[in-house]
């Protein structure tokens, strides 16, 4: 188990990193959105503006222990012309099957 602290120097580390590094990005209009979530990160761009090599490669050469590695099947959004419509991956799962209370499983 690490140190108590680790999470707030963690926490002040990134908020420090996203003001120098990432505010201008949303200050000049190349992203719309940037929020950070444990170890997860939403970002939202313009495709006629930015692409996501271009956002991805400034990110990694910031800082070298720092890597942005996009993934594709968590969250879909797709803005129609009156709304954002959301779509969230949901791993196939088996909550329909029991166990049968004589097998040999312990309880």
């Amino acid at each position: 188990m690490g140190s108590l602290n680790s999470s707030l120097t963690a926490e002040i580390f990134l908020q420090n990193y996203e003001d120098a590094n990432i505010k201008h990005l949303l200050d000049m209009k190349n992203i719309a959105l940037y929020v950070r979530y444990a170890d997860d990160t939403l970002v939202i761009y313009d495709t006629t503006k930015i692409n996501l090599h271009t956002i991805n490669t400034y990110i990694n050469k910031i800082h070298n222990n720092i890597k942005l590695n996009p993934t594709y099947e968590d969250l879909t959004i797709t803005r129609t012309h009156t709304r954002l419509e959301v779509d969230i991956y949901r791993k196939p799962t088996t909550t329909d099957t029991t166990i049968n209370f004589l097998s040999n499983h312990p309880i």
